[in-house]
């Protein structure tokens, strides 16, 4: 069956699997498929919804709400799906479809569902063979409309091998092409007239899933090329239990490599402490302090076809740390700071300089509190980057763990605009765009 056209629902519960539906996710909209999501809240505390608004571009369905919520988003997003997938399918989540509770997003959805809905069940092999969860399996077998997804067996997140594996999000996609009976029944909740769905037949057996990799997609614009990008904060250590640091929950730069992904682009991270979740697929390179992240990123930075420098990077750190906790004694303290070293001017400097790809596009960031325009432009100058992103922490309800941010993109020689409120999802598509715009010559 070609997905091409289809609108599918995609509903995440909390498990660990739940990383590999962002994969699932790319890998419907290559087939041309028009994917949302919606998610449980434990599933967010695997992979944060953020990730998910940025691959589908449309916000995801949470019990918490979202920034363009509707009082009857369990009733729309279903109606508005012509099949939906829960992957992965929990013990929980599967036990409250069996037993019809709903009271989260992905049961409401599955409650009000009329179109075929297709479950995909991922858990520990103990928890597999419970006769809970055989029994609640078997019952939505024989629920009209409902295809269970059979787990098939192999080695578990926990290191143990059984069944229970969540089938591979590539199997999924060629499953659901193969079933065309199931996929071909017209979706219309509108109408009173249609047929009743059938009931879907029983899937065939699944060999034992191997790990496999995403299909490369030689159609999208960032297809060969690769992104370098810096995440989070740096931790500039006083003695070994304090820190100087900042306030970055790395949800930009998280926003910022899912659109990159989406666009076909090889995505590495340089990351410091954060709190906000890569989508798989992306490279991650963990460090803390400012020191281990110029390393880290002059060490990558040679290959990339565009550098992004997102982290909020400590301007200075204390000269000389001490071995052991500094003991309370109430008496002042005076600590000696030197100077971090500026990983966006290096990068520069080893572009000019035919250490790294002259074509290299280099974005990066700049945080200001006051006479944003002046600093952005001195900024900009003095790093030689390609474009700089001026954005300001100071609207209420934005910039720090926050959805939204005030942000302006700057570029060399042209006015400085004014900056605008938006999501950290457009930031990112500014940035993404401006990057291929620049590749391919355009900008």
């Amino acid at each position: 069956m070609n997905l091409a056209g289809k609108k599918i629902l995609l509903g995440v519960s909390g498990g660990i699997a739940a990383y590999k539906s962002c994969e699932l996710l790319r890998l419907l909209q290559k087939k041309g498929a028009e994917v949302r999501v919606c998610m449980t809240e434990s599933a967010t505390q695997f992979v944060a919804p953020l990730t998910f608004a940025s691959l589908s571009k449309c916000p995801v369905y949470l019990k918490s709400g979202a920034v363009e919520a509707r009082p009857f988003q369990h009733i729309d997003f279903p109606r508005w799906a012509d099949l939906y997938l829960v992957v992965p399918a929990t013990a929980n989540a599967i036990g409250k479809f069996a037993c019809g509770i709903a009271d989260d997003p992905v049961s409401l959805c599955f409650m009000s569902c009329n179109c075929p809905r297709f479950i995909a069940p991922a858990m520990n092999v103990a928890m597999y063979n419970s006769p809970a969860v055989k029994r609640n399996l078997e019952a939505l077998r024989g629920f009209e409309n409902t295809t269970v997804l059979e787990s098939p067996a192999g080695e578990l997140a926990c290191g143990e091998v059984g069944q229970g594996r969540l089938l591979e999000p590539a199997e999924i996609v060629k499953w659901l092409e193969a079933n065309s009976v199931i996929l071909s029944v017209a979706h219309c909740a509108e109408s009173k007239d249609l047929p009743a769905v059938p009931k879907a037949p029983e899937p065939p057996a699944f060999p034992v899933a191997q790990d496999i990799e995403p299909t490369l997609d030689k159609t999208l614009p960032g297809y060969g090329k690769k992104v370098l990008i810096t995440a989070g904060r740096t931790e500039e250590a006083i003695d070994p239990v304090r820190y100087i640091s900042n306030r970055s929950s790395g949800k930009t730069a998280v926003a910022i490599a899912a659109t990159f992904l989406a666009s076909g682009f090889d995505v590495s991270v340089v990351a410091g402490p954060m709190e906000a979740e890569f989508p798989g697929g992306v490279h991650v390179t963990r460090v803390k302090s400012a020191c281990d992240m110029h390393a880290a990123v002059l060490a990558q930075a040679k290959d990339a076809d565009v550098l992004v420098h997102c982290a909020a990077v400590a301007d200075y750190r204390p000269k000389a740390p001490a071995n052991e906790k500094i003991k309370d004694s109430r008496s002042q303290l005076v600590l000696e700071l030197v100077p971090n070293p500026n990983i966006l001017r290096d990068c520069t400097a080893a572009r000019l300089e035919g250490r790294a790809k002259p074509s290299q596009v280099i974005v990066g960031f700049a945080l200001e509190t006051d006479h944003f325009k002046e600093h952005a432009a001195e900024k900009l100058q003095k790093s030689g980057a390609d474009a700089l992103l001026l954005n300001a922490p100071v609207a209420s309800g934005s910039g720090f763990g926050f959805d939204d941010v005030r942000y302006a993109l700057v570029r060399p020689g042209a006015d400085i605009p004014e900056m605008k409120l938006g999501s950290k999802v457009d930031l990112a598509q500014e940035i993404v765009d401006f990057a291929k715009g620049k590749l391919d010559g355009r900008i």
